[in-house]
């Protein structure tokens, strides 16, 4: 249901900061830790003495010691040492390619030789000091693709965020997909409205009025396995709106990275970019507040309509133009599966 020769956001370098986390992605039960400071391992979750998990263990001398017995595994999986006992002919644990980049710890459960770090998303607003960068991390009982399909379609905003960022506006206009090559946008532009609450305290934060028309824009680029970024903002109606300059308007990306548990779980690592006011520690906290809020109403959404798909797995659900986001961003990620788990093609044997 989800590629595995791709890399997914695992967690948070906080997350592995004094002890090893245990943490399922895409069906594989791992151990994340650091074996050394700015370096950091992943290993399955699993000792190969009596199956204990080793994320209840510890990190000693760049080692990671099973919390049941002692056993000590290198960053590689091959067993070091166990008090009393050879570990010569223990199995190897398996290792997973593993990368911090852009304040995110990366994992690869597929393939290993296929793991190429330059295949890693890029997030040039990560490493610029003109951008700040506040998130965090929700788990959703859901199917993954259900939150793609939600943040393809913003429509639902008007009534899942209605006190926050929701408007009639965004039933108002529609919005237009377009497929390049494995990425997905679909793009709605909002001219001379009223700002949303949320959008009202952005505008006052960065030092505009709240209470003049403006213009809005909603921009979702969906690129497999399942990273969802939007560029969202306001800009002070007349002044160019998308275009306009960076004082006349309050913009930012927000940030999705959706790991797949299980068939039915996620790990949301959501967040906000921005590039007003970076250096405001008190805006960045008060952000975060605020998207915190938001998507915590679409998980309730989500969880439950994830239950009501269950109870109901053969009714045909219903594709409205609205719909046609997620739509595309499925019928990639299908693509994906399927090359993935095509059969290798047999090699040809030139006779001499």
């Amino acid at each position: 249901m989800y590629p595995k020769n791709a890399w997914y956001v695992a967690c948070t370098p906080d997350e592995i900061a004094d002890k090893p986390l245990g943490r399922m992605v895409c069906g594989e039960k791992i151990v994340f830790y650091r074996p050394a400071p700015g370096k950091v391992a992943a290993l399955e979750d699993f000792c190969p003495h009596r199956g204990a998990p080793l994320s209840l263990g510890k990190v000693c001398d760049g080692e990671l010691m099973c919390g049941y017995h002692g056993l000590r595994v290198g960053c590689d999986g091959k067993g070091v040492s166990m008090p009393g006992q050879r570990v010569q002919g223990f199995p190897r644990t398996r290792s997973f390619p593993v990368q911090e980049r852009y304040g995110f710890i990366w994992v690869w459960t597929g393939d290993a030789a296929l793991a190429d770090p330059a295949k890693i998303h890029h997030l040039p607003w990560a490493e610029s000091e003109e951008w700040a960068y506040g998130g965090g991390l929700y788990h959703i009982a859901c199917d993954y693709r259900l939150m793609i399909d939600n943040l393809m379609d913003l429509t639902h905003e008007t009534y899942v965020h209605a006190t926050s960022i929701g408007q009639k506006e965004i039933d108002e206009v529609p919005c237009k997909t377009r497929v390049e090559g494995d990425e997905v946008i679909t793009s709605r532009f909002m001219e001379n409205i009223q700002a949303p609450p949320f959008w009202q305290m952005a505008l006052r934060m960065n030092g505009l009025p709240d209470d003049q028309p403006v213009d809005r824009w909603q921009i979702c680029h969906f690129s497999p396995p399942s990273h969802v970024l939007i560029e969202v903002g306001v800009a002070l109606a007349g002044h160019g709106g998308y275009d306009a300059p960076a004082d006349k308007k309050a913009s930012s990306i927000v940030v999705d990275f959706i790991t797949p548990e299980t068939d039915t779980s996620i790990h949301y690592f959501w967040g906000m970019a921005r590039n007003f006011k970076p250096q405001d520690p008190e805006l960045t906290a008060k952000i975060r507040e605020g998207q915190g809020g938001i998507f915590a109403e679409d998980q309730e959404m989500l969880e439950k309509q994830q239950l009501n798909l269950l109870r109901h797995p053969d009714r045909r659900l219903l594709m409205l133009n609205i719909d046609a986001g997620g739509v595309q961003s499925r019928k990639v990620l299908d693509r994906v599966i399927a090359a993935e788990r095509a059969p290798a093609a047999p090699q040809q044997v030139v006779a001499a």
